[in-house]
């Protein structure tokens, strides 16, 4: 509900720059991103440049290069490296918060399954915008909307609650981005810079202050499997080979 909301706006954006309701599905359906689609329609009611749309909607979306980047280290060794390419081309903020999340490796089909449910409730929304104009009053869009702020809450929350130390990091998160907005010379920074100066800072400076252990990693909820387990798996896998008629 969030997606179609925010994208229904966008939407009615595109309609009044001029776009038809094909030019901006396929817009919606290739960029996936709130921010970077508002640039580009802009600059196109602007009658700007390729180029300048192109660098424009790189540097607005220069933070899911490093949600990528992050996101591809949470895939089992030995993945297929089509995921390595397919999983960052539907990478949102809330879509990377709850693949991000997941205890151990990270199974791309999870990841796959909610970018067909937000991207075909955001390509919907911006075909209905374009075609409806806006139908809606703007209390229910502004409502709609809310259901994304409430995705937010339910990935920051659990993990909060389990931990303080990730509580402080959510605190100096929100503390250190309303900083960004307000101080001047920073607050000219554009927001896709702000998230990755801030999560660079910040990620590393926790990293650093509670680093997660080598050992820690091969172990428990990682799923990896020591040469110990390796051959405890393969018993029991002859074992069910050889009573297999039982």
């Amino acid at each position: 509900m969030g997606y179609f909301a925010v994208s229904f706006a966008l939407g009615i954006t595109a309609r009044n720059c001029g776009l038809h309701a094909f030019q901006a599905f396929l817009m919606s359906l290739l960029m996936v991103a709130s921010a970077g689609e508002y640039a580009a329609v802009t600059l196109i009611a602007s009658g700007a440049g390729v180029v300048e749309m192109i660098i424009t909607s790189l540097i607005v979306n220069l933070r899911y290069f490093l949600m990528s980047c992050s996101l591809t280290q949470k895939l089992r060794p030995g993945a297929p490296l089509i995921h390595r390419f397919l999983l960052p081309q539907g990478i949102t903020d809330e879509i990377f918060g709850l693949s991000v999340s997941v205890d151990g490796w990270l199974n791309p089909f999870y990841t796959y399954g909610m970018l067909i449910i937000s991207a075909a409730g955001w390509c919907a929304g911006t075909v209905l915008g374009v075609v409806m104009g806006n139908i809606l009053p703007a209390w229910v869009t502004n409502g709609l909307s809310v259901a994304m702020y409430g995705m937010f809450l339910a990935i920051i929350i659990p993990p909060a609650r389990k931990s303080g130390f990730i509580l402080g990091l959510v605190i100096v998160s929100m503390a250190g981005s309303g900083l960004f907005a307000v101080l001047p010379g920073i607050r000219q920074v554009s927001s896709g810079f702000r998230i990755i100066i801030l999560t660079v800072l910040i990620a590393g400076a926790a990293a650093w202050i509670r680093p997660i252990e080598e050992a820690e990693e091969e172990s428990g909820e990682t799923g990896r499997k020591s040469p110990e387990n390796e051959s405890i798996l393969k018993s029991v896998e002859q074992g069910r080979t050889e009573g297999g008629q039982l």
